[in-house]
């Protein structure tokens, strides 16, 4: 999923220059290897975005020989460093293993499926057992009081694991006009509740082969961002 910015005079918050709208996987290439004392200093805000974008692209659409090669490419991990560091290399491993085909049956069995999918990334069914529930209203609210609107066209709703990603990465973009006080809070309200399950289940999922590393990744990514986020309240 998409999150663009809408046109001047939406909120205060709102970016209207057309340079500055997000597009999904458009970072790929950019996002540095770090272990997770490296996330914390100088290219902290840089790794944020391009790891929240590489989720993005990841569960917006099945990955491409261009994202799988890119994984490929990210060089020596230092497992040692950490989960993140970790994930980066299982991830490196699987793309390594896997190819385009394989990777979209995966994808469509997973999150797709004949009727749906093994698994649902929508928050609303982590957090009630349903889809459009009350938390994708309190979400489109939170969204629209921050500037931040979905692209038109785009079918999930905006609690999809690839939008909230996608949302984060454009907020940390941002940030001289959304601070990380706001960002923390957001992250409390629509990610932390349910996206850390997701990863866990992803782990287990019948399905998963490739996704299974990314769920070990992003549970990790998760992890570091509610530590992170926390020392912010």
């Amino acid at each position: 999923m998409d999150i663009d910015r809408p046109e001047a005079g939406a909120a205060d918050a709102a970016v209207t220059d057309a340079q500055k709208r997000t597009h999904v996987g458009s970072t790929v290439s950019a996002i540095p290897v770090q272990s997770d004392v490296a996330f914390q200093q100088d290219q902290a805000q840089l790794a944020r975005v391009g790891v929240y974008h590489l989720l993005s692209t990841l569960f917006s659409q099945e990955p491409d020989h261009e994202v799988l090669q890119r994984l490929c490419d990210i060089g020596d991990v230092d497992t040692s460093n950490g989960k993140i560091a970790m994930g980066w290399e299982l991830m490196k491993q699987s793309a390594a293993n896997t190819n385009v085909e394989a990777v979209r049956d995966e994808f469509f069995s997973l999150f797709i499926g004949v009727g749906r999918g093994e698994l649902m990334p929508f928050g609303s069914w982590y957090l009630t057992g349903f889809l459009m529930e009350k938390p994708v209203a309190v979400l489109r609210r939170d969204l629209q009081m921050l500037g931040i609107e979905r692209q038109e066209g785009v079918a999930e709703s905006e609690d999809h694991i690839a939008g909230l990603c996608d949302a984060m990465a454009l907020m940390i973009q941002h940030s001289d006009e959304i601070d990380l006080a706001t960002q923390a809070q957001f992250f409390k309200d629509h990610i932390e509740p349910w996206a850390g399950r997701f990863f866990e289940d992803l782990q287990s999922a019948s399905n998963a082969n490739f996704y299974r590393t990314v769920g070990f990744f992003g549970a990790a990514f998760i992890e570091f961002e509610s530590d992170l986020l926390a020392r912010t309240s």
